[in-house]
């Protein structure tokens, strides 16, 4: 585990986040990594480090041109209004940037340019003439996305133009059957052009060591060296006209590829800042600075970040990266975010229904230092914040605080137990150390377990009764002050990740906690009237949130949607494989509801001289009754699954998107119990 620098010397530290795209609204992914960024931004400046997160909107592309072409607005407006929304919403979930900027900005023009001009100064630019695919209708280049045609390999339709997402063929756009514009629907032809090329296989022997000196976490690095050993290629910087970004130096109508500007936008933001503060943005990215740099960034994005990046800013004569932090994607309820399921949540729906420290607690619960996908699964969402943010860590001051402001609101001299006192005064560094390592859910799980031994020394201590005898009115006091202090030091590990909970707490308190030192206990000073601080998550608005979230996608949805547009088909398997499954005819001889379940139905089923039990989250869809007397089929050979409820003996096979729109599969009547489906 990473150990915490000493506190003696403060810390310089420089943070990003992955720049959101100026073409559509944060979603719950977006938040997933600014809130992990926030947490540890927050985490070092409690620490008493000097550290500034930036960031910015990713806002050039033929993307953004198109989609403000179709609003009938100019790209500057369409990316200034998307800038507006990004903002609030990261401000609704406490997000604290030191500057939020665009990489459309004077700045990150005069830096892309100082880059880019050193690097062909360095003779790491190299340019040639490319076939592109090109819509003569639009007077457009095409990129691969911008292209639907039928594979070339196995002939399925409606494939884009660089892979096919049914047999996996790669193949260039003009090898595509029947291929056609998306954009205008014109048959592309192919049209030669010059392109701008960064020359990355110079960097290969650099890049080998850099991404072995501890930047990357280890997976990272070795997902790096796959790339490494198979040979780098040339990198294409450059995109014709017309294009929405900036214009190359000396080459009219050749514009910079986006990847090439959008990390730089990273310096321009800082540079935005500082130049309003006074100071040198230099200080912060000279080759030889004693700054810490940090880079969090989703997976799907680490080639830009850990190859390109690094070795742009070497020719550059610019430090690198200090640390690139990867984390996984965001799931929900197990499956990746689905629209037609409706949990494609936008962050800025899930404020319109629930507190935004709700998430930001949830997602630090699970976090790790590794390049894993975190699931938000919302049972478990609800159970987790009510159980460890009402019933632990709020319950601690609601059950101590009203006995202090009954004996006149001051805090006793004396700590009741001592030796317990200082097990949350020697938590602090073990905590600290796994914030500093970006192991979140390790820091809650210590900090849930001191809640645990402060509710559990409450509920010894029973301070309720106490106060109801002659003559203890000391004696409850110092359990009751042993009690709020336990709740500072809590609220003080926690303070990182519930900015506003701590806030609230310290109105509460009548402090303002520091984690600088050893937490230190408070004696003899009054509190203020405790009020709550945090309600409940309530089941009724996650379901309100989700019925939001499938009206809002329904809406935008464009009216020629199918169910494969969103899932599409899973890439193919051998005979031997579906072979493997038993699926067999059953008879439904019973079903009922599942105590304290809100999705299984229990299923008992008749296989023809052998019954099976089978738990199935049918129950949105289903009445029980509805059911016996019914065929379906069933995956007999599934392993077993325990269950909180019980063993569940198979699955049976049902399709639909989820909630009321489930349909179980039902044979002819002809079909009998125990029959192999063929």
């Amino acid at each position: 585990m990473t150990q915490t620098p000493p506190n003696t010397a403060a810390r310089k530290i420089l943070v990003t986040s992955a720049l959101p795209y100026a073409n559509s609204d944060l979603h719950l992914g977006h938040m997933l990594e600014q809130i992990q960024t926030d947490i540890w931004v927050r985490f070092q400046n409690l620490r008493g480090n000097d550290c500034l997160y930036f960031c910015a909107d990713d806002a050039h592309g033929t993307a953004i041109m198109l989609k403000a072409e179709e609003k009938g607005i100019s790209p500057e407006e369409h990316i200034a209004n998307i800038k507006r929304d990004h903002e609030a919403v990261s401000a609704g979930f406490n997000i604290d940037f030191a500057n939020f900027y665009s990489t459309h900005s004077e700045e990150n023009r005069e830096l892309s340019y100082l880059i880019y001009e050193r690097l062909l100064a360095n003779g790491h630019i190299a340019s040639r003439k490319i076939s592109q695919a090109y819509d003569p209708e639009k007077n457009l280049f095409l990129a691969d996305r911008y292209i639907k045609g039928s594979c070339p390999k196995c002939k399925a339709e409606d494939q884009y133009g660089d892979n096919c997402e049914k047999c996996g063929a790669t193949y260039s756009p003009m090898d595509l059957l029947n291929a056609k514009s998306t954009i205008s629907g014109a048959t592309p032809i192919a049209k030669d052009s010059e392109h701008f090329f960064f020359t990355l296989p110079a960097f290969s022997d650099f890049l080998k060591d850099w991404t072995r000196a501890g930047h990357l976490q280890d997976e990272v690095a070795n997902k790096m060296a796959e790339w490494l050993d198979a040979g780098l290629q040339e990198w294409d910087i450059s995109r014709d006209a017309p294009y929405f970004g900036f214009e190359i130096p000396g080459q009219p109508g050749k514009f910079f590829y986006v990847w090439l500007d959008a990390p730089i936008g990273y310096i321009a933001s800082l540079k935005n800042y500082a130049d309003k503060q006074g100071i040198d943005w230099m200080d912060y990215w000279k080759a030889d600075s004693t700054t810490e740099v940090y880079h969090f960034i989703g997976k799907d994005i680490v080639n830009f970040h850990a190859l390109f990046w690094p070795a742009m800013l070497h020719s550059a004569k610019l430090r690198t990266p200090t640390k690139i932090c990867v984390h996984g994607f965001v799931t929900v309820n197990g499956t990746k975010m689905s629209k037609s399921r409706g949990t494609f949540i936008n962050a800025k729906t899930y404020l319109e229904y629930l507190n935004p420290e709700y998430l930001r607690y949830y997602f630090a619960a699970k976090l790790t230092s590794n390049v894993d996908d975190i699931d938000l699964n919302l049972e478990d969402f609800i159970q987790r914040v009510n159980s460890d943010l009402v019933g632990k860590v709020v319950n601690i001051a609601s059950r101590t605080a009203k006995f202090i402001n009954n004996a006149g609101g001051a805090l006793a001299n004396e700590i009741a137990d001592a030796e317990l006192w200082q097990k949350f005064v020697d938590a602090g560094e073990t905590i600290a150390n796994y914030y500093e390592s970006r192991d979140y859910s390790k820091a809650m799980r210590e900090i849930m377990a001191l809640a645990d031994a402060a509710n559990e020394y409450i509920a010894t201590q029973e301070p309720w009764k106490l106060a109801k005898q002659a003559g203890a009115e000391a004696q409850t006091q110092a359990v009751c002050t042993l009690g709020i202090n336990m709740f500072r030091a809590i609220l003080t590990y926690l303070k990182p990740v519930l900015p506003a909970l701590t806030a609230d707490a310290e109105a509460f308190l009548g402090e303002t906690l520091n984690w600088q030192a050893p937490v230190s206990f408070r004696a003899g000073t009054p509190i203020n009237e405790f009020k709550p601080l945090l309600t409940r998550v309530e089941k009724d608005k996650v379901d309100a949130m989700l019925e939001a979230t499938k009206e809002a996608l329904a809406a935008a949805a464009p009216k020629a949607q199918g169910p494969l547009s969103d899932d599409p088909i899973a890439a193919e398997i051998e005979f031997n494989d579906f072979a493997k499954v038993d699926l067999r005819i059953a008879l439904i001889a019973n079903a009922e509801h599942v105590e304290g379940s809100d999705k299984l139905l229990r299923l008992t089923l008749d296989l023809g001289g052998e019954t099976r039990n089978v738990f199935s989250g049918i129950k949105s869809a289903y009445d029980p009754k509805d059911l016996i007397g019914k065929l379906t089929v069933v995956v007999a050979n599934l392993k077993p699954r325990k269950m909180k409820f019980g063993m569940s003996e198979g699955m049976v096979l049902a399709a639909g998107p989820g909630d009321k729109d489930i349909y179980l599969l039902e044979p002819h009547t002809g079909a009998k119990p125990g029959q192999r489906v063929m």
